[in-house]
């Protein structure tokens, strides 16, 4: 296992070994270079061994640029086909997943998730009666206003590794008994997500795995997502190393059963494709229809929408974490898509909204952008 210990020299002697790959043309070379020195300063502040950034301008990849290493103990260089846990960035894969399917007239957000007549209520037939458990809806997983299940203190999803998804929804729901109704109080729930990719998988009779490639990556064109592994010996082909800064073990959790709210890994230029094809924007053809876009981005008073944040500038996104990773995509407003991937974390500090910060900052230096789609 791979913590802090063992992640230090390769860290430490990172800067005396710096190496790129690239796919950029038609840039000002003083102006990529201010770019990315943003990259390059980033990397070094926080002894990260590797990023991958991919930019889309109107609707066209421009920018495609991996730095660092997958692997600094081997000195394996990162490249734009390395792939990262993309964590919490599953979120908005899933709640594309569930808009698909009410296009399809296979759900709707009103629908119940238990009781009676809920979509897990075969499933699930077991679960113990309670009437307010029985008023949460998708619309409710969606946007986090269940109240029950968050994030703070123990986590249902790193908890009980060797559970699978069933047995730890019934333990869960056994343990955290509702006593209000939901809509009330927003709380971010990793495991709020862990029932939408049931629900998508009692919809499709598939497998989440093989829905959201039918849904999602299949339309977009996506070639790289697959779920994690949970120990370094199930690293997938061209998955990168991970280390955390703080202790935890990257390798330590069930990383492969958090699959519908933080299990993928992709390429940075695969999330990218994603986000062109879901942008509201006309310059690639998306796989929702309009109205879909719009009900899915419209916030709550917390500033979650359906899978996304939102703010008054119109700008979507999406952050992760993980233990050893870092992960960040954004729409915005005025026709960037920005994705960064990293494989190190430094937990509590602000690393996370530097890697935001990064992807604007990067794009700030450019005044004149190559016409060309690298998706091409």
């Amino acid at each position: 296992m791979l913590g802090l210990g063992s992640a230090c020299t390769p860290l430490c002697s990172f800067a005396e070994t710096f190496t790129s790959s690239d796919s950029t043309s038609s840039f000002d070379p003083s102006e990529l270079k201010n770019m990315e020195d943003f990259a390059e300063a980033y990397l070094h502040k926080y002894r990260v061994p590797g990023i991958s950034l991919s930019i889309s301008k109107d609707g066209a990849l421009a920018y495609s640029k991996a730095f660092g290493f997958a692997d600094p103990l081997k000195k394996e260089p990162l490249t734009t086909k390395h792939r990262f846990r993309i964590a919490s960035l599953s979120k908005s894969i899933t709640s594309v997943c569930i808009f698909r399917l009410i296009e399809h007239s296979k759900l709707s957000l009103t629908d119940k998730v238990f009781g009676k007549s809920g979509l897990l209520s075969e499933r699930f037939h077991k679960v113990r009666k309670n009437t307010y458990l029985e008023e949460v809806s998708v619309e409710h997983l969606l946007t986090h206003m269940v109240g029950n299940w968050d994030i703070e203190g123990d986590d249902p999803m790193f908890l009980n590794n060797k559970m699978s998804h069933d047995e730890l929804i019934y333990w869960t729901l056994e343990r955290r008994v509702f006593t209000r109704s939901p809509g009330k109080d927003y709380k971010y729930s990793n495991f709020g997500y862990c029932l939408l990719g049931r629900v998508i998988e009692e919809v499709t009779k598939q497998s989440y795995e093989d829905a959201a490639s039918d849904l999602v990556f299949k339309p977009c064109g996506m070639t790289s997502l697959d779920l994690t592994g949970n120990t370094l010996k199930e690293r997938k082909p061209l998955e990168v190393i991970y280390y955390d800064q703080t202790g935890y073990d990257p390798y330590g959790f069930n990383f492969r059963r958090m699959d519908s709210h933080g299990g993928w890994i992709s390429t940075s230029e695969d999330l990218a494709r994603f986000l062109v094809h879901v942008d509201g924007f006309p310059t690639k053809p998306d796989i929702l229809n309009p109205d879909s876009i719009k009900v899915m981005t419209k916030p709550t008073n917390s500033g979650y929408a359906k899978g996304w944040w939102v703010n008054r500038f119109n700008n979507w996104w999406h952050n992760g974490s993980l233990q050893g990773s870092l992960s960040f995509m954004v729409r915005a407003d005025n026709g960037f898509c920005m994705v960064a991937l990293i494989n190190s974390r430094r937990w509590k500090s602000p690393m996370d909204s530097d890697l935001d910060q990064l992807t604007w900052n990067m794009i700030g230096q450019i005044k004149r952008w190559p016409s060309t789609d690298l998706f091409s």
